[in-house]
C-alpha cells in the first residue's frame, strides 16, 4: 500500500467521524499506522510518513474531544506535535493547537485554552490560510462566550461567520451560526437565538452532520426551557440525547442529562418528579467528573443544590452547594476574564507592530540560524550576496550511521524519552564530526549523515572518515535513566566519490549533497551489519593511498546491491 492510498484512508476516516461512526473511523486509523508500522521506508520517505501519522493522530485527538475522552485527546494531539516538530510538519501545528484549544476550553481550563488558539492563529497567518485564520477567530468567539464577554464574542464570531459566507463553508457557516445563537441567549435575547439555532439546525440536516446535531438540538431545548415551553423543551432534549447517545458522546450525554434533570426539578413543570430529577443529574454529574467537563459540573451541582434544598435535604443541598461555589470560582475567575482582555489588547497591539518586529529580528535570526546550520564558508558566500549555491566535489567521504533496532526501542520509550535518546546519540556524533573534521549534513529519524571534504577540500578525507566511524562505534555511558533498557547498536556505511553540494530552499535553508557516492555510502550502511563498518572498496582503496597502518579491511566478498549491482565490499576495522 502506498502513501496516497493511506491518506485516502485517513479521508474515508474523518468523514466517518463527522458522521458520527467514530468506531469505523477508530479501526480505519488504526489499520493506518499498523499499516506504517509494518513497512520498510526510505530516508526520503520519513516526512510523509511522520505527516500520515501525525494526521492519524489528530483524527483520534477529535474523535476523542466529540465523545469527551478529553486526556485521551490531549495525549494523541501531543503526539501529532512531536511528530510536526521533529519533521518541520509545519501545516499539522496549527491544527493541533486548535483542537488543543478546544479540548481545553471543554474542560474548563480557559487559560490553556486562550493560549493555544493564539498560537494556531498566528501559524495558521503565517501560512496565510484563512479558512484555518478564521476557524480559529470563531474558536475564539466562543471561549469569550464561555468567559460571558459577549461583547467580544459576537464581534469575533460575526466576522468569521462573514468569511466562511463568503468562501461558501457551509458547515463552519453553520457551527458559527449556531455559536451566535448561543450569545443570543446569554444576553436574553431569545427571538434572535431561536433564529440562529434553527439556521444552524437547518445547515447541519442538510449537509447530514449528524455529529454536530446534537449540540444544536440541545441549546434549541435549553432555550424553551428557560421560556418556561416545557413540552417544547423535553421534546428537544431528548432528542439530542438520543443523538448523544447514538454516537457515544459522553459531553453531549452529561450536558443534556444534566438540563432533563433541572427540568424535572422544576416545580412549575407538570412533569416534576425528584426522584427523576435527582437520576439525571447525578448520573450528568458522574460523566462531567469522568470526563473532566468542569465548567458543566459546577452548574450541575447548583442544579441538585438546588433540588435537595426543594426537597428539604439540608445537609445534601449544604454540600453540593459548597461544590459548586468552590468549582465556580475556580473556572470563571476574574483572573481569567482579565487575561481574555489582556490577549485580546495584546493582539490588536502585535498586529501594529508585526511588520517592524519581524525586520528587527530578520538581521539577527538569519545570522544566527544560518551558524547553526550551515558550514561558515557558505554562510560567509550568502551574506555576501550569492544567491545560488552549487559545487562540484571530486574527491569526498560519505557516512551514514543508523540505530539498529529503533523501531522496537521507540515503541517502548515514552515521546520525550525517545527525544531525550535521540538528542544524546547525535549531540555525540556532532562531537566526534568535529573532532575528525567531518562536516555534519542532516539527521532524518534515526539517521545520521555526515561528509569529509566538502564544502572544503581535505586530502585525508577517507582517513578522518575511517576514524571518525570507529568513534562512533565505540562503547558510552548513557548517564540519563529511562523507562527501558537502552541497548544501543548501530551500523554504518562508507563511500569515497564525487559529489554535488549546495544550498536548497529559499526561507529556509539546508546545504546537502547529490550523487551517487551519497546513494552508494546509503547503500553499504542499508547492507550492513550491526556493529560493523561496511565501506565500498573505492573508500578502501582511498584509505590505502595514505598508507594509513592502523586501519584494516576484512573482505566481505562480491554482492549484490540494491540499485549498483554486484560490488566488491568490505567491513573496516582498527589495529590494536
Amino acid at each position: 500500500m502506498n502513501y496516497e492510498e493511506l491518506n485516502n484512508i485517513l479521508e474515508k476516516a474523518n468523514n466517518e467521524r463527522r458522521s458520527g461512526k467514530y468506531n469505523e473511523a477508530d479501526f480505519l486509523v488504526n489499520n493506518v499506522l499498523s499499516e506504517l508500522d509494518s513497512m520498510s521506508h526510505s530516508l526520503q520517505d520519513v516526512g510523509s510518513v511522520a505527516q500520515i501519522r501525525a494526521r492519524a493522530f489528530l483524527i483520534q485527538a477529535i474523535s476523542g474531544s466529540q465523545l469527551g475522552t478529553y486526556d485521551y485527546s490531549i495525549a494523541q494531539v501531543q503526539k501529532a506535535l512531536e511528530l510536526a516538530v521533529d519533521y518541520n510538519l509545519k501545516k499539522i501545528l496549527p491544527v493541533a493547537f486548535n483542537i488543543l484549544g478546544s479540548v481545553y476550553k471543554s474542560k474548563g481550563s480557559y487559560d490553556k485554552s486562550l493560549e493555544n488558539f493564539s498560537k494556531a492563529l498566528l501559524l495558521y497567518e503565517e501560512l496565510g490560510e484563512q479558512s484555518g485564520v478564521t476557524n480559529v477567530i470563531g474558536n475564539i468567539g466562543n471561549l469569550y462566550s464561555f468567559i460571558e464577554n459577549y461583547e467580544t464574542a459576537l464581534t469575533y464570531l460575526n466576522k468569521a461567520l462573514a468569511i466562511h459566507t463568503e468562501r461558501g463553508e457551509k458547515l463552519l457557516v453553520a457551527r458559527v451560526t449556531g455559536n451566535i445563537g448561543i450569545v443570543y441567549k446569554q444576553l436574553g435575547n431569545n427571538d434572535k437565538a431561536l433564529e440562529y439555532y434553527f439556521k444552524a439546525l437547518a445547515g447541519h440536516e442538510e449537509l447530514g452532520e449528524k455529529t454536530e446535531l446534537s449540540g444544536i438540538l440541545g441549546n434549541i431545548g435549553r432555550l424553551y426551557l428557560s421560556l418556561d415551553s416545557y413540552d417544547m423543551a423535553i421534546e428537544y432534549l431528548f432528542k439530542s440525547l438520543a443523538v448523544s447517545e447514538e454516537f457515544g458522546k459522553k459531553s453531549g450525554i452529561a450536558n443534556i442529562m444534566g438540563d432533563i434533570g433541572f427540568l424535572y426539578s422544576n416545580p412549575k413543570f407538570d412533569g416534576y418528579d425528584a426522584g427523576k430529577a435527582e437520576e439525571y443529574l447525578l448520573e450528568s454529574i458522574t460523566l462531567c467528573e469522568e470526563i473532566g467537563s468542569k465548567h458543566n459540573l459546577y452548574v450541575v451541582y447548583k442544579y441538585i443544590a438546588d433540588l435537595y434544598k426543594l426537597e428539604k435535604r439540608w445537609e445534601e443541598h449544604s454540600i453540593h452547594l459548597q461544590k459548586y461555589y468552590e468549582l465556580e470560582k475556580a473556572v470563571q475567575s476574574e483572573e481569567i476574564r482579565k487575561q481574555a482582555e489582556k490577549h485580546d489588547n495584546e493582539r490588536r497591539g502585535a498586529e501594529r507592530e508585526k511588520s517592524l518586529a519581524i525586520e528587527r529580528a530578520l538581521s539577527k535570526a538569519t545570522n544566527d540560524i544560518l551558524a547553526n546550520i550551515l558550514p561558515p564558508t557558505i554562510t560567509e558566500r550568502l551574506l555576501k550576496g550569492e544567491k545560488k549555491i552549487a559545487d562540484n566535489h571530486e574527491n569526498v567521504s560519505v557516512l551514514f550511521i543508523d540505530i539498529v533496532g529503533f523501531t522496537q526501542l521507540s515503541s517502548k520509550l515514552l515521546a520525550g524519552e525517545l527525544i531525550d535518546v535521540l538528542d544524546i546519540v547525535f549531540t555525540r556524533f556532532d562531537t566526534i564530526c568535529k573532532k575528525h573534521g567531518l562536516e555534519k549534513i542532516k539527521t532524518i529519524g534515526d539517521a545520521y549523515m555526515a561528509v569529509c571534504g566538502a564544502p572544503v577540500a581535505v586530502e585525508n578525507h577517507a582517513e578522518r572518515t575511517a576514524l571518525a566511524a570507529i568513534e562512533m562505534l565505540e562503547d558510552f555511558s548513557m548517564e540519563q535513566r529511562f523507562s527501558a533498557r537502552i541497548d544501543l547498536g548501530f551500523r554504518i556505511g562508507l563511500h569515497s566519490g564525487s559529489v554535488v553540494a549546495g544550498i536548497i530552499g529559499e526561507n529556509k535553508y539546508s546545504y546537502d549533497l547529490w550523487g551517487d557516492a551519497v546513494n552508494t555510502a546509503s547503500r553499504m550502511e542499508s547492507h550492513g551489519e550491526a556493529g560493523k563498518i561496511h565501506v565500498s572498496e573505492e573508500f578502501k582503496h582511498a584509505v590505502e593511498t595514505l598508507h594509513a597502518t592502523s586501519l584494516q579491511f576484512i573482505r566481505r566478498g562480491e554482492m549484490e546491491i540494491k540499485g549498483k549491482g554486484t560490488m566488491k565490499t568490505y567491513f573496516l576495522e582498527q589495529t590494536i
